[in-house]
């Protein structure tokens, strides 16, 4: 569908019309846009309307509207598309359904990541997961124990070199584990954690793929069915 199709809302249509001018470069990256008087003007349109078309090119990564300043043509960058949409999917994680699902796209995303960590880690990355590993150790039992936890898996994921994975687990991993369901015995579940992180690094270490992925998967399994068990008590609720 193009950019004249009646199908298109006018903020749509608006919205396209200027991001072609961004990428064309009628309009330069860093140009500040038209007041929004001038742009009502333009587009024969409504100011909510023009501003709901700004605020979809802010999504998109075409708009920098920051430091108090007016609008500004901007290019998308992986970064900006990713951080665009974390307020949507974070909106998610407030639900104990939303979360389980993402506990499960972690474990798949995170056993994916073992098994390249065991095939290619090398001496440095795998001596970064051995301090990460030591600090969680140390933490067994403190409030500190969740930031060691999410920093054992930040440096394990950081080993497969891809920034998209990387940027999404920043994103979200510290989420998840802050909104996990509490456990009875919080310090029997930090050992129990360390003691799969220690699997975890020794298979890397050792280049045991197979041990590395299946103690991946049953370490981030447990988190899921933790959700997903939290998800199916709470469901009754939202019927009454």
């Amino acid at each position: 569908m193009d950019s004249t199709s009646p199908a298109l809302r006018m903020s749509d249509l608006i919205a396209n019309r200027l991001i072609a001018s961004i990428r064309s470069g009628e309009l330069p990256q860093g140009q500040p846009l038209p007041p929004e008087r001038e742009l009502c003007e333009r587009f024969d349109a409504s100011r909510p309307t023009v501003r709901e078309a700004l605020a979809q090119m802010q999504m998109r990564g075409f708009l920098d509207s920051g430091g108090g300043r007016r609008p500004r043509a901007s290019r998308p960058s992986l970064q900006a598309i990713l951080h665009s949409a974390a307020g949507n999917i974070r909106d998610l994680m407030g639900d104990a359904e939303g979360g389980a699902h993402l506990e499960q796209m972690r474990q798949f995303i995170e056993t994916g990541a073992a098994r390249e960590a065991a095939m290619r880690g090398d001496r440095i990355q795998i001596a970064r997961l051995q301090d990460a590993l030591a600090l969680n150790e140390t933490a067994i039992g403190t409030s500190d124990f969740a930031d060691t936890d999410i920093a054992f898996h930040r440096a394990l994921v950081s080993i497969v070199g891809n920034p998209v994975i990387l940027t999404l687990h920043d994103m979200f991993v510290s989420d998840l584990l802050a909104q996990r369901p509490p456990v009875k015995d919080p310090v029997r579940h930090d050992r129990m954690a360390h003691d799969e992180h220690r699997a975890i690094y020794e298979a890397v270490l050792n280049g045991d793929v197979l041990t590395a992925t299946d103690v991946m998967d049953h370490h981030l399994a447990r988190s899921y069915r933790a959700r997903l068990s939290a998800a199916r008590q709470d469901a009754p609720s939202k019927t009454e």
